[in-house]
């Protein structure tokens, strides 16, 4: 008994959970029909979702006012500089998600430069940022979907016994920012940089370079996340990264990591995506309206959040 109550203490695990109950709820209203094809559906889904949460983690770990809202833009505007650099050639296909990290590497930098050369929030500096990334991807993608090359569309949804690739290569990184989390100086870093940035810096942590690899970090997983979903939904468009403003964040709090700053859960990222997406398949399997689908979602999220970590105190 101990034991589940330690495991059942861990917040991680409450994200997990939701996941499975919203996908028994599904299978239980199918009578067992398409069980199999909802898991890999969501397992597509979700490592997008991942991809983006992982660098927000970082982001938010730093502490209070730390985000990063330029993201639905970096990933719009890097799928058409993929799209484009591609060109429909397989020969181009390594130059062009070179490309999309570089312009996310970019942002990433922008944005930084905005809070710390400027003195400007965070949260207002990544926000205006993503204006005038989105007024880029405008020019730049002309308001067309860019068809990415057959092979890249084909790799980005082939699986392996049920299996997608890409959610095998989000496992894998998951684990190398869980190492990178818990093993490395810059680590380390982030996650005492927000326990106490002030003792930090008496530690002789260097705080802004920190900040500017996190940064830098969260607009690269941006970028390489758009690569990657225009080649899944086979074409890049300016709108393609519009969900994952609040479901980058949602993740992030739903799997345990602290908005406060200074501690984060890996783990907790894969089981906040694959609930978020078994919730949208459980409602439409329901055939929820619109409307009663996005309060549900708000009010079954405040829930999982709060058997997480409502009876823990603040810091």
């Amino acid at each position: 008994m101990p034991s589940f109550a330690k495991l059942f203490a861990t917040p991680w695990i409450w994200s997990f959970l939701g996941a499975l109950i919203v996908w028994l709820a599904a299978v239980i209203f199918t009578g067992g029909h398409g069980a199999g094809g909802m898991i890999t559906a969501a397992l597509s889904l979700a490592v997008f979702t991942v991809i983006v949460g992982l660098g927000q983690m970082f982001v938010i770990t730093l502490g209070p006012g730390n985000v990063d809202l330029s993201l639905p833009a970096n990933i719009g505007l890097a799928s058409a500089v993929a799209m484009k650099t591609m060109d429909g050639q397989d020969s181009l296909i390594a130059l062009g998600l070179l490309a999309a990290l570089a312009c996310g590497v970019v942002i990433g930098l922008a944005n930084y430069a905005l809070i710390r050369v400027l003195r400007i929030p965070p949260i207002i500096a990544t926000l205006s940022s993503s204006f005038i990334i989105l007024s880029t991807d405008i020019h730049y993608g002309r308001g067309l979907q860019i068809k990415p090359p057959d092979s890249f569309a084909d790799f980005a949804n082939v699986q392996f016994f049920g299996v997608p690739i890409l959610g095998l290569f989000g496992v894998a990184l998951a684990v190398v920012a869980w190492a990178g989390l818990q093993k490395m100086v810059y680590g380390r870093s982030v996650l005492a940089i927000g326990q106490n940035m002030r003792a930090a810096k008496l530690a002789g942590i260097p705080v802004e370079r920190v900040r500017l690899l996190t940064y830098t970090l969260s607009g690269a997983l941006g970028g390489i996340n758009g690569a990657l979903l225009a080649g899944y939904f086979r074409g890049a468009s300016v709108d393609i990264g519009n969900e994952y403003l609040l479901s980058s964040i949602a993740v992030v709090v739903i799997g345990g990591t602290s908005v406060a700053g200074g501690k984060a859960n890996v783990p907790g990222i894969w089981g906040a995506s694959l609930f978020l997406v078994l919730l949208l398949t459980m409602l439409n399997t329901f055939g929820v309206s619109a409307g009663l689908r996005l309060l549900l979602t708000g009010l079954i999220i405040v829930g999982v959040i709060t058997a997480a970590g409502g009876h823990k105190t603040g810091r």
